[in-house]
């Protein structure tokens, strides 16, 4: 059984990393709406305004405004941590962040980049309703110029937000809000993840699971689940969605022949359309099996009755198992789906903010 004294929180990480990366480096600046607030964002920049006093800025709701200010300094040598309480924040912005930052280093032909990252807090939440819960991963990846980052664990949280606060690029960097409060074994010191690089957490011979963020969890709980029917499932962590890790990908599928692409959004229009996109697109001939699970393809209520239902969850996820090896797995009905669908992500979370 794993001490919890030794391990660390997904939020801990992460403000561990803002705080090494600004205690490195005096160009790092952190800014946003709430971010020295007494709650510090669920925690990932707790009190690090009073470690970094003329480096932290807590800015007004003109997204659009902050975000050309963060480009600007980027483009004069700093490195900008724009952080948003919630995803859809963020859109107020986009013009800065589709047609400036993300073009610029193109515009000027390598002259100029734009080394800024933009923390965006996603997915479900009690009460978050149809305009604060939506997981917005596909719309920043459709775009070139920019990085796209979604970590599902402490270890890569820390790692791959240090990777991105020293790239020269334009990273946007989504936390799953469930996230934050879960553990894992975390180095102190200073470590990288490489962006655009996907990761085996499970290897496995029967069928490949695809996922990113919080799916990587159900994943896991899914796998355990099957287990139990002797289906010995391989878990890809994608890590990053721009760049892609497409021959990690490709290795893992052409080895089982059978894969699940579990979105942490809507799977239309989305990031599991792409991945099974590049999967059939290099097929040739070895006939894979490949099927997409995602958010129902509606927005998303606000009542937990109603929110509960839209997201994959491990009965789910075996349920499509079961489906795409054409087998029937016994007393399925024995795991209570109910365990896995409540919109409370902890005990102690009482509401939305």
């Amino acid at each position: 059984m794993h001490n919890k004294k030794k391990l660390t929180l997904f939020k801990d990480s992460i403000r561990d990393a803002i705080y090494l990366s600004m205690k490195k480096d005096s160009n790092v600046i952190l800014m946003g709406l709430g971010v020295d607030d007494p709650k510090g964002i669920f925690g990932t920049t707790l009190n690090i305004h009073k470690k970094f006093p003329t480096r932290v800025f807590d800015l007004p709701t003109a997204e659009n405004g902050f975000t050309g200010f963060a480009i600007g300094l980027a483009l004069s040598g700093k490195k900008p941590i724009i952080t948003h309480q919630r995803v859809e924040f963020s859109l107020l912005s986009l013009d800065q962040i589709f047609n400036q930052a993300a073009k610029w280093n193109y515009m000027t032909a390598g002259k100029k980049s734009v080394p800024l990252v933009i923390r965006l807090i996603i997915g479900k939440g009690w009460g978050q309703g149809p305009q604060h819960s939506q997981s917005l991963e596909a719309i920043f990846s459709h775009i070139p110029g920019l990085k796209v980052v979604c970590p599902s664990n402490p270890y890569n949280a820390k790692g791959l937000l240090l990777s991105s606060i020293e790239d020269k690029n334009p990273v946007i960097f989504f936390e799953h809000r469930w996230l934050h409060e879960t553990y894992g074994r975390v180095p102190k010191s200073i470590y990288k993840v490489p962006l655009g690089k996907g990761k085996i957490i499970k290897k496995g011979k029967d069928i490949t699971l695809i996922c990113f963020s919080l799916t990587v969890l159900e994943c896991i709980k899914a796998s355990k689940i099957l287990n139990k029917f002797k289906i010995d499932v391989e878990i890809l962590d994608l890590q990053s969605l721009r760049p892609l890790d497409k021959n990690l990908i490709l290795k893992s599928v052409k080895k089982t022949k059978k894969t699940i692409v579990v979105d942490n959004g809507w799977s239309f229009y989305g990031i599991s359309s792409e991945i099974l996109a590049i999967i059939k697109e290099n097929d040739s001939g070895k006939n894979i099996i490949a099927k997409r699970i995602g958010l129902k393809n509606t927005s998303i209520p606000s009542t937990r009755a109603l929110a509960k239902h839209v997201y994959p969850n491990p009965i789910s996820i075996v349920k499509a198992v079961e489906k795409i090896l054409g087998k029937k797995f016994k007393n399925l009905n024995l795991f209570n789906e109910n365990d896995f669908y409540s919109d409370q992500p902890y005990k102690n979370f009482l509401g939305p903010f």
